[in-house]
């Protein structure tokens, strides 16, 4: 059959491209591999010539593949299943790169790209390394090439095509017609919680730092291969750079958190978080030991297991996330497109080869025999290695249990509290590392006597106290929720967070002499110090300000029970619109929404107003309509930030009324001092006015009026004045009804049954079409600076330990990569 309006060529040149990319790699491997086994550089020429000519024609074709499918996505041709299920013709431009990260193919090209990327690096600097650590690089390549040519062999289909047809991918009706096309009138668009710039950003950032993982294995594999452990100096920059990138990724991912979902926070031991964490504490643990190797001659052995376990776990976090293991309790985890076993083989055609050669090798690696001393800071930074290891290895455990259930049929449950159960085992690993953080570089390697160390650490040490305790007695560290012992492991990790930071600015001046270009350990240990500060704080901290003051919601109990995002209903306060409600802190008033047709999200104005003091702000939390055949709206909240704190709100529910009003007045008989009842509570008529000056406004200077006034109480006891009334001209009689919006009730004052009595007659209404409102949810985070600042002055140290590195290997002739 002859399809109508199908654009073939784009997909044909794209699935070219993925098969040459397929083979280059391929060759790449064989020839580097043949150059790496040469020992004569005449010998290793012809190898590395056809080796890095195979490498461009593989670096060439996953550019292209990127640009074929950017021009698929931005043209919209939804003849594509890429494009169809990824984007929509109402999408913003700034996210159509956004829509390659949302597919696992995307994922991949991404990941491949930056093997790209850093393979010339090692090209053009790595000399004697450069045939061993490409072979490794372009191995990898080879397997991420095979997940996307999506084509079969013996009757197995390998890989994921990205230009695979709709037609040949989705078993409909329409595509028995020629003229399918006239009836795909768009796409099913990007996932909602993706569109955001962060998610722009944050990906390719994040597959970088996967990326670069495999620099440091590609070196300790080579290193073993040929026996030859002169590796581990120039690896040392590769590693800095791998931690301080994949660091960042993963604090994007934490701000893309923060910014745009409404769990209200930034971390939440989700697994696809705990699945990146991991390799980043591994292979923290293994710049550290790289670190002890090259200034004192020990652990080399751990050096090995550390970087190939860490790129080992980025290969199992991409399985965990690709496999659509997690589905059930992650979401960020992609749906299983059949890829398992091939993610299964990536996994263990690298970590099996690595851990045999490595036991093979492992009497043949220099080790001291010698121990270590106790006051020797080689000592304490492998304590802390290993503390950080066993804290990736617990946090990783309990991470799999999916995967344990589906091996040996367990029914294992997740944790109901799955926050606590990590955080009631890495308090201390906090209160550890920030101890060890704070006094190691106060050691030196080999031995330090111990006067010299103890007069040293004594003035950080009183410094950190003295800051310490004025923030446990009066800093308001309330966090009673799970009981006194976690409260106090709480004070005891602020004081080593703070001991971390006081101690390592200390060190700048008391063991480097204010020699700042050798700072980059101690720059990086104070960010992470912050950071671990800035957690603690804002975390245990975190104050819910929106407790429901009116009683009213439209939440139903049960819905704070299933974890979603306005939890308990009693945590969210309804907000009628133009109706000011005190929020202790604040008046805060809904004014206003609007929806903005470029971006299709509908943004509600809130007006904060400080009950104490002059401060007014708006904050502007928006919702979008949720895509991809899910119902109902997705909440991105806004923040107002301060140097000390962030007010977070996000919308959690939103009633427009927009119906006409079915409800019908119900009359009731009234006298003075008479209590009448209403769904919510009850009413009492305290008074008959006539022309009553307060409600002059209401009624004409020719009509006489009769206003009644009425106290309405709600069942949670709050109490509204409401004054409907009558104005006479006449013959002509006019109602003027009264409303108490926050409690949907409408009354109005029909007339005087029987003046000699004082009987009246009111009409009673109570209809839910008489105003629009909100729910919203508030926070407070004290102190959340603390933890992005921390990032960054994190990251800095660590570039400036890269440069430092960089330097000292030029000066000692050796080349970098």
């Amino acid at each position: 059959m002859n399809y109508i309006g199908e654009h073939l060529l784009p997909g044909q040149i794209g699935h070219f491209f993925a098969i040459l990319s397929f083979m280059a790699s391929l060759l790449a491997t064989i020839a580097f591999f043949k150059a790496s086994r040469k020992n004569i550089p005449a010998d290793q020429e012809p190898w590395l010539k056809l080796g890095r000519i195979a490498f461009l024609i593989e670096t060439i074709s996953v550019v292209l593949l990127f640009v074929v499918l950017y021009y698929i996505i931005s043209n919209h041709l939804f003849e594509y299943k890429y494009a169809y299920t990824h984007s929509d013709k109402s999408l913003q431009i700034e996210y159509l790169l956004s829509c390659f990260w949302e597919g696992q193919e995307g994922s991949f090209m991404l990941w491949s790209f930056w093997h790209c990327v850093l393979g010339w690096i090692i090209i053009w600097k790595g000399g004697k390394w450069e045939s061993g650590v490409l072979y490794v690089i372009s191995f990898a390549q080879f397997f991420i090439a095979s997940m996307l040519i999506g084509i079969y062999f013996f009757g197995s289909k390998v890989g994921i095509s990205p230009f695979a047809l709709l037609r040949n991918e989705m078993d409909a009706p329409i595509f028995s017609r020629p003229e399918y096309l006239q009836f795909i009138k768009d796409g099913t668009g990007l996932n909602i919680l993706l569109q955001n710039y962060w998610m722009v950003i944050h990906p390719p950032i994040l597959f970088l730092g996967f990326a670069s993982t495999i620099v440091p294995f590609a070196y300790a594999f080579a290193g073993l291969m040929k026996n030859d452990h002169s590796w581990i100096k120039p690896s040392l920059p590769w590693a800095a750079f791998s931690t301080a990138i994949l660091g960042t990724g993963i604090m994007m991912g934490a701000a893309w958190a923060y910014e745009s979902l409404s769990f209200g926070g930034y971390w939440a031991w989700d697994p696809v978080e705990n699945a990146s964490l991991v390799p980043w504490l591994t292979l923290v643990a293994g710049l550290h030991t790289n670190l002890i190797y090259k200034n004192s001659g020990y652990s080399l052995r751990p050096t090995y297991f550390f970087y190939i376990i860490s790129f080992t776990l980025i290969l199992y976090s991409s399985f965990l996330t690709k496999s659509g293991i997690l589905g059930d309790t992650s979401v960020h985890a992609f749906t299983d497109l059949g890829l398992n076993a091939q993610l299964l083989l990536f996994i263990l055609v690298f970590f099996i080869p690595a851990m045999v050669l490595y036991f093979i090798r492992y009497k043949s690696i220099p080790s001291i025999q010698k121990e270590e001393q106790t006051y020797s800071r080689e000592f304490w930074m492998f304590i802390g290695s290993l503390v950080l290891f066993l804290s990736g290895m617990v946090i990783i455990a309990k991470t799999s249990t999916p995967v344990w259930n589906k091996l040996f049929g367990t029914k294992i449950a997740p944790p109901e509290d799955p926050e606590f159960a990590h955080n009631q085992i890495q308090i201390f690993v906090v209160v550890i590392i920030g101890l060890l953080t704070a006094i190691t570089q106060y050691l030196k390697y080999k031995d330090t006597p111990k006067s010299v160390f103890w007069k040293k650490i004594a003035i950080p040490t009183v410094i950190a106290l003295l800051i310490t305790i004025p923030i446990s007695i009066w800093g308001d560290i309330s966090y009673v929720k799970k009981g006194p012992g976690f409260l106090a492991a709480i004070h005891l990790a602020i004081f080593t967070s703070v001991y971390s930071v006081v101690a390592n600015i200390s060190y700048l001046w008391l063991g480097l002499k204010g020699k700042i270009k050798a700072a980059g350990a101690s720059v990086a240990h104070i960010g992470f110090g912050l950071v671990l500060v800035g957690i603690l704080i804002s975390s245990s901290k975190k104050t819910v300000l929106s407790w429901n003051t009116t009683g009213v919601t439209p939440l139903k109990v049960t819905e704070g029970e299933k974890g979603n995002a306005a939890g308990s209903p009693a945590e969210n306060l309804t907000l009628f619109k133009n109706i000011a409600t005190d929020m202790g802190k604040y008046m805060v008033t809904y004014t206003m929404d609007t929806t903005n047709p470029r971006d299709r999200k509908r943004y509600f104005e809130i007006d904060f107003k400080a009950n104490n003091g002059d401060e007014r702000f708006q904050l502007y939390p928006d919702v979008i309509k949720n895509n991809k055949g899910m119902d109902g709206f997705a909440a991105n909240p806004a923040s107002k930030h301060y140097w000390n704190k962030d007010i977070f709100v996000y919308v959690t529910s939103f009633q427009e009324n927009k119906g006409s009003d079915t409800v019908s007045f119900k009359n009731r008989e009234v006298k003075v001092k008479d209590t009448l009842f209403y769904s919510n509570g009850l009413m009492i008529l305290n008074n008959v006015g006539v022309n009553p000056p307060a409600q002059q406004s209401k009624f004409k200077q020719d009509e006489t009026a009769l206003f009644l006034d009425i106290t309405v109480i709600s069942k949670e006891g709050k109490q509204y004045k409401i004054y409907p009334g009558i104005a006479l001209k006449g013959q002509e009689l006019r109602s003027i009804p009264d409303t108490v919006i926050s409690q949907s009730l409408i009354l109005k004052f029909n007339k005087v049954l029987d003046q000699s009595s004082g009987k009246l007659e009111i009409g009673v209404k109570e209809s839910e079409s008489i105003t629009d409102l909100i729910t919203l949810k508030v926070y407070e985070f004290p102190m959340i600076n603390i933890l992005w600042i921390g990032i960054v002055v994190m990251v800095v140290g660590l570039v400036m330990s890269i440069i430092q590195r960089v330097k000292l290997n030029k000066k000692t002739g050796l080349k970098t990569a």
